[in-house]
């Protein structure tokens, strides 16, 4: 089978390109070549979005296209004309965060609306949704959506609060005795999935008919709350008790602007899947790897090389200033008595 992945260099994309490939399918990926691509694919050096990409895949055509870089609903147009003549399914990576906010019941279904309005990423995503289905219902444009939630690899450390780009940041505060912010009183549920995992799920549909026109999630079905996470975390990194300073999610976004989507819109909801869909269309899919397990090759992969252990400094300053005012409020409080 060939496979065309949209992107594969990223954290999800890489892990579902290499256990393609593993699978023996005939994998090409296309992205701008800026990271490192993966052994035993074809590479096509490109930019999606130029329309000069179109003479490039003259004459191409894949059983499947998956697609890890559609963010925005405008951009549905362009993948159709350049894919509807081209693929026998179109894989459209949407996100979780898409589900409804706050949620009317917490087991989450692929039937649970799709409404965030906390997100704009999220309504984003929904609206890329709602354009795929038209295609399909209009000219049977060949759909698969997939719903990935929190999705982690030994390059990065999963947190509901930390320094995207330098997620090292929190696990240096926890090694150093300083307090990390955990939203609300850390008992939110939360569902963490290891990109191995995902994959499995991804690629099991990738060729499959009988997934057109649906839409899945792919997490794991291990449950926890972030006081769990965020323990799991510090017992990984050798920290036996770390400062977690739980704040209210809207003093955190008050404080982190840039954040209060992600945080208010995804991470401060309980997310826990019912995965009995994906399990149905694709038998063997299980995600085996437990968080505690996950976690431990992360650190361990930080730890192997100093130089991966990068630190956001801008980050730690508006922790800090979070953390100062919520002193400043405490103490206020007790004056009151």
């Amino acid at each position: 089978m060939k496979v065309l992945f949209i992107g594969g260099t990223g954290i999800i994309s890489r892990a579902c390109a290499e256990l393609a490939v593993a699978s023996g399918m005939d994998v090409a990926v296309l992205n701008r070549g800026e990271r490192a691509q993966v052994t035993g694919a074809q590479v096509i050096r490109g930019d999606i979005h130029e329309p000069a990409l179109a003479s490039q895949l003259t004459g191409q055509r894949w059983d499947a296209v998956v697609d890890f870089i559609v963010f925005k609903p405008d951009q549905i147009a362009q993948r159709r004309a350049l894919f509807a003549e081209r693929t026998a399914q179109y894989v459209f990576i949407s996100s979780a965060s898409a589900y409804q906010k706050p949620a009317g019941d917490y087991v989450i279904t692929e039937s649970t609306p799709l409404v965030n309005p906390y997100w704009e990423y999220s309504r984003d995503k929904i609206a890329c949704e709602d354009a795929l289905l038209a295609a399909h219902r209009e000219s049977a444009f060949p759909i698969t959506i997939v719903r990935p939630s929190y999705t982690y690899d030994r390059t990065l450390v999963p947190l509901a609060v930390n320094a995207w780009g330098k997620t090292f940041t929190v696990v240096d505060r926890m090694r150093r005795g300083l307090p990390v912010i955990v939203p609300g009183d850390g008992l939110t549920l939360w569902t963490m999935t290891h990109s191995r995992d995902f994959a499995r799920g991804l690629v099991g549909l990738l060729g499959l008919g009988a997934a057109l026109g649906h839409a899945f999630h792919i997490t794991s079905d291990e449950v926890l709350t972030w006081n769990q996470i965020y323990r799991a975390v510090a017992d990984a990194a050798g920290v036996d008790a770390p400062h977690l300073l739980h704040l209210a999610s809207e003093f955190i976004a008050a404080g982190v602007p840039e954040a209060s989507g992600s945080l208010l819109g995804d991470k401060a909801n309980c997310a826990v899947f019912d995965n009995s869909k994906i399990k149905r269309f694709v038998p063997d899919y299980r995600a085996s790897t437990r968080f505690s397990d996950g976690i431990r090759e992360s650190i361990a992969w930080f730890d192997e090389d100093p130089a991966r252990q990068l630190i956001d400094e801008q980050a730690n300053a508006r922790w800090d200033a979070l953390i100062a005012a919520n002193e400043l409020g405490l103490e206020a409080a007790r004056r009151m008595r």
